[in-house]
């Protein structure tokens, strides 16, 4: 059963949209949005002529996150500590930030409960914003629906997961940004992290802006429950739970080539690639099987049946021309599936209409898993230098590489006894150009994917 705030002891009659108008949060808002402008990329200010300016700021800082805090009984600790650590920041001289203290008491994983805020400031960098280490605030709520505590209490136990839905924040998250993770945060040392952050309404709200888009571009025509899913923002908040869900337990699970990310190692970008769409296909393949299995809540199932929806069009019309071409992992993934899709006969692009096979798309894109996780149970027996060619043939078998690679010229070509670092230097920025259908959907869809920047949930309502 999902806890509600009446469970947890917790005001119902709370609306943290009322407290984003709130003046104390507007001013903590504003003085964190001047503070940045003072800092530089490690989080200190330091200029010494910016000192009294930066300690007015943080003193309203610090004044509005106090007063704030009765609305956020289950983070007392975390938000005392906060300000404790921003007086530690002043008492240090405005150097390099640490807020290791703060961070530690910050347990959002802890209450998991359908309505319930949190109050967020560190400086932080923020995935697809700012990479500086800048005082960001954000005003977030979680989403966690009761068919979703059903699934985590079952075969998808996941304790760090946050799934959570945006309400106010400063510039960093005025971004594509969509997650709150602890390692981004300014410390003295990094501690052993125990929750994630997922902001679902952003990720569901840019996904019904740039589907319905390109399915208008495609000409194609959506399955009902497709359709709906782009008309209910809350509906397709609760479907990128439940994948987001699936998706990031995935990470440290099955047989793996060690460590997939091969932490603080240069890799190749089609390894990532190759990593973040297995984690995607593990969704969609267990979204599959919850959709059939008679156990499960109806809700549940009809949830799972939309995840596979959300995987493929994400994928294939999002993922696949957003961003740079520039080590695009991201980009490639949706290549590969769309790739996969059509040379499987699953997917047509015929008469300027694009169309898919329902009916048989299901055991082809879990046939494009089952390909990756051969490559993983593979790999352990293999020299990484063999992994790496093993992982390019697989991703070039299917998606066209750059006629000018190295890569594509084969293994004699490659510097295969130079140090690895010479190998991931051969692949080009953009190893996988665009096809020709995605260079000309990429032109029709420039505008759309441009506007979600920034976009949450409450604007596509």
């Amino acid at each position: 059963m999902s806890t509600t705030l009446e469970d947890a002891g917790i005001s119902a009659g709370i609306h943290y949209s009322e407290i984003a108008t709130d003046q104390t949060w507007l001013d903590l808002k504003h003085a964190a949005t001047e503070l940045q402008s003072l800092q530089i990329k490690d989080g200190s200010v330091p200029n010494t002529e910016d000192h009294p300016r930066a300690k007015a700021l943080i003193e309203t800082i610090t004044s509005s996150i106090s007063a704030l805090a009765p609305h956020f009984p289950h983070d007392s600790e975390y938000l005392r500590l906060c300000v404790a650590d921003f007086g530690k920041w002043v008492e240090a001289g405005l150097d390099v930030p640490d807020f290791l203290d703060s961070l530690l008491a910050f347990n959002p994983a802890e209450h998991r409960v359908d309505g319930l805020g949190h109050l967020v400031v560190f400086p932080m960098y923020t995935q697809n914003g700012s990479t500086s280490r800048l005082v960001e605030a954000v005003l977030a709520e979680v989403i966690w629906p009761e068919f979703i505590s059903e699934l985590e209490a079952g075969s998808y136990s996941n304790k760090l997961f946050v799934p959570l839905r945006l309400v106010d924040f400063t510039p960093g998250y005025d971004t594509n940004s969509a997650v709150l993770f602890p390692e981004s945060v300014a410390v003295r040392e990094t501690p052993t992290f125990t929750w994630g952050a997922i902001f679902q309404d952003r990720e569901a709200a840019r996904y019904r802006r740039v589907v319905r888009a390109a399915a208008d571009v495609t000409r194609l025509e959506l399955p009902a429950d497709a359709a709906a899913l782009l008309e209910d923002q809350g509906l397709a908040e609760e479907t990128f739970v439940m994948w987001d869900l699936i998706h990031d337990r995935t990470h440290m699970r099955g047989d793996l080539p060690f460590d997939p990310f091969m932490i603080k190692q240069r890799m190749p970008f089609f390894l990532y690639s190759l990593e973040e769409l297995r984690c995607d296909l593990t969704a969609y393949r267990e979204s599959v099987a919850v959709e059939h299995d008679e156990k499960a809540s109806p809700e549940a199932r009809k949830h799972a049946k939309l995840v596979q929806y959300a995987v493929i069009f994400d994928r294939i019309f999002r993922f696949a021309i957003t961003g740079s071409r520039v080590r695009n992992y991201d980009g490639l993934g949706g290549q590969l599936l769309f790739a996969w899709l059509h040379q499987h006969h699953v997917l047509h692009w015929t008469d300027t209409k694009l169309t898919i096979d329902w009916e048989n798309v299901p055991d082809v894109v879990i046939s494009l898993g089952h390909e990756i996780e051969d490559l993983y149970w593979r790999s352990i027996d293999r020299p990484k230098l063999s992994h790496w060619l093993a992982a390019y043939e697989l991703v070039s078998a299917t998606v066209t590489p750059n006629p000018a690679s190295t890569w594509a010229k084969g293994p004699d070509a490659l510097p295969l006894t130079s140090p690895l670092r010479e190998m991931t230097n051969q692949v080009m920025d953009d190893e996988f150009p665009l096809s020709m259908f995605y260079e000309a959907l990429s032109k029709k869809m420039a505008g759309v994917i441009e506007s979600t920047s920034g976009i949450t949930g409450s604007s596509e309502a």
